[in-house]
């Protein structure tokens, strides 16, 4: 399988977005990001500590540090002033998206295959909207999940199409620790060797 959170498709739209005032935030801040090397995974605005603005990111290898959480924040704050798309005072946070991540691209149902995850539609899918169970495949339309908790009469496998997705995220579980700090640890790995090769040039 190959690895499709390189930069081969940075420019991979999300499946999930926001709506209302995220979504004006989110088309403010992904241009910038992109332009960074980074990817947009989700933007809310909470009403936590006042107000607060979250932005959720990662690198198109899937890491982000807490250097490249400043250098974000740096790099939006200034922009998102200028734009002036809330009247009130808000916090800016900026994160990863985390182990138990949100998933909004098709690459991160073809990357995280074999992990938990729960998911919403929009439409019924065998008189559901929300299911659970482990990704076993994905394609260019959609993903097949098999689910760990069955009603009677259901089928043990559900596909769902990309097209019906509203909200997707992983289960964090033993298993999926392990290979995301596997995945961050050679994402590591490589940008280290890519920037002794670039020193070498």
């Amino acid at each position: 399988m190959s690895d499709m959170t390189n930069a081969d498709n940075e420019l991979e739209p999300r499946l999930i977005t926001e709506t209302g005032l995220d979504q004006r935030l989110a088309d403010i801040i992904e241009p910038v990001l992109v332009g960074m090397g980074f990817r947009l995974i989700r933007v809310r605005m909470l009403n936590q500590n006042g107000m607060t603005m979250q932005v959720m990111a990662e690198r198109n290898d899937g890491t982000m540090t807490v250097q490249d959480c400043e250098e974000v924040s740096m790099a939006i704050s200034p922009v998102l002033d200028v734009e002036d798309p809330i009247d009130k005072e808000y916090h800016l946070e900026v994160s990863s998206p985390g182990i138990d991540r949100p998933m909004v691209r098709k690459s991160d149902f073809v990357r995280w295959q074999g992990h938990l995850v729960k998911c919403e539609t929009s439409i019924m899918i065998g008189n559901r909207k929300r299911f659970r169970g482990k990704i076993v495949e994905a394609d260019a339309d959609g993903f097949t999940l098999e689910r760990d908790q069955i009603a009677y009469g259901e089928e043990p496998k559900v596909s769902i199409p990309f097209t019906a997705l509203s909200d997707a995220k992983l289960i964090l579980t033993d298993d999926l620790i392990r290979d995301a700090l596997r995945a961050d640890k050679l994402a590591k790995a490589q940008a280290a060797n890519q920037n002794e090769a670039d020193e070498q040039e």
